[in-house]
């Protein structure tokens, strides 16, 4: 039966007998615009019935898609058509009744409805989504982390799949964004997108505009993992005594000179150290109190407590210094700071080679001779003043700063380093109490050697 003959029963036939309720319920199940306009979205995905299998899905995005339920060789099956109101009520039952035509010939329905191409327009594109997590989320970040990310999308994922609807992203859309830029060998590039790509996905689920994140099922075995670095660095007290006595050479100017004393001492990274400020300084705490936008992982504040030795140095240094507000200026000019390179090619001239030791490596050899050599100091308080990222739940979790603890450690590892050079360890705020006769012996050692 034709649905213009459900229609005309509707409305032109008497309720009559027993064929009143059998009309009734004709009528009842045959929905209407109005009906379908009221229809909220529910936390899980429900149904409106209309007549013959006919029924529209309701999804907790608000999405409305037309259904088609029938059994075929006793095997059920479920047609989706096109949104509402992109289909309207009487195209959706014209899709039904063909359905229906190709059944009663022993032929299954298509599975893909082609018919109609277009997606309602509730639903946002792909552009609009990355737009609304990236406003969202760049609350919580750097400006130039929000520029960066920023930036890759409007590189990477826009030009591809910007214009889609969130819904028609498919997975292997994005695994082959992905492959793309890895064949151009931007590996690093290829990480960073994926990461953004799936907490864009994320972000629809959660806002209940898509129920699964595709990007979740990405194989990591596509991809090519990155060599991981490691970089040249000393190992052991004698590699350590041998590279200080070398950079006690550097005969470059005297921000390089100074910078490269102080590397070893601050436990930062060398463009951390480069692109100090005299305004990070407390000096009545005897602190270099860092923005987070200044360190690398830009996460929270970071202090560096200025051991005797450090607080003399920077001290010194500043009643030598040019008007500028880095401690270490560039000497072409005075409103930046030296360049890593700088640091780089002053140590090259000294004849330390990349094989042997680059500024990176410093901390590597920080964290290796504070564990072998320092023992009263614990990890997470070294991991703390070294400033770690701390990957995975951990890292969630992990709140502690350590200041205090902090303080005789950094005290402890410059009267260390001093040693080393051949001077008398500076105690006077060490915790190393029990090790002092220790440490004594062992530089005596060194220095014979």
């Amino acid at each position: 039966m034709s649905t213009d003959i459900y229609t005309k029963c509707v409305y032109n036939c008497v309720y009559v007998h027993h064929s009143t309720l059998i009309l009734s319920s004709i009528y009842t199940l045959m929905l209407t615009d109005i009906q379908i306009k009221n229809a909220k979205a529910k936390k899980k995905v429900w149904y409106l019935p209309d007549f013959d299998s006919l029924r529209l899905a309701i999804y907790p995005t608000g999405r409305k898609t037309w259904q088609h339920r029938f059994r075929m060789k006793e095997k059920p099956y479920i047609r989706t058509a096109a949104d509402y109101p992109t289909m309207s009520i009487k195209e959706a039952r014209a899709w039904r009744d063909n359905n229906n035509e190709l059944l009663s010939q022993g032929i299954t329905p298509p599975k893909k409805y082609d018919s109609i191409k277009q997606v309602s327009s509730d639903i946002p594109t792909f552009k609009e989504m990355f737009d609304m997590w990236h406003k969202t989320m760049s609350k919580q970040w750097s400006d130039d982390y929000a520029i960066d990310t920023q930036q890759r999308g409007d590189m990477y994922l826009l030009p591809q799949l910007g214009k889609l609807p969130i819904t028609s992203v498919k997975l292997g859309m994005i695994r082959d964004v992905l492959l793309d830029i890895q064949n151009t060998g931007k590996l690093d590039t290829v990480k960073k997108i994926k990461g953004i790509v799936t907490r864009v996905m994320g972000y629809a689920v959660t806002m209940e505009v898509i129920e699964i994140n595709i990007a979740l099922s990405l194989s990591p075995d596509l991809f090519i993992k990155k060599p991981e670095k490691h970089y040249a660095h000393a190992k052991t007290p004698q590699e350590l005594k041998s590279l200080l006595l070398k950079l006690g050479q550097v005969s470059s100017g005297r921000s390089v000179k100074t910078a490269l004393m102080l590397v070893p001492h601050l436990l930062l990274r060398p463009s951390e150290v480069a692109e100090l400020k005299w305004d990070y300084f407390d000096y009545d705490a005897r602190l270099i109190i860092i923005p987070a936008e200044a360190m690398k992982v830009k996460k929270k504040i970071h202090h560096v407590p200025l051991s005797n030795i450090t607080f003399e140095i920077f001290t010194n240094h500043k009643n030598k210094s040019v008007d500028s507000p880095y401690c270490f200026p560039s000497p072409m000019n005075k409103s930046k700071p030296i360049g890593t390179e700088s640091l780089l090619r002053a140590i090259r001239r000294v004849g330390i080679s990349p094989d042997e030791f680059t500024t990176h490596g410093n901390r590597h050899t920080a964290a290796t001779i504070i564990g072998n050599h320092l023992p009263q100091h614990r990890r997470d308080v070294v991991d703390a003043q070294l400033h770690h990222k701390i990957i995975g739940v951990s890292g969630i979790y992990h709140r502690a700063d350590y200041l205090e603890e902090r303080k005789p450690l950094m005290e402890d590892w410059s009267n260390y380093l001093d040693a080393l050079q051949g001077n008398s360890p500076r105690i006077e705020t060490s915790s190393m109490d029990g090790n002092i006769e220790k440490l004594k012996a062992s530089i005596d050692r060194l220095s014979r050697s």
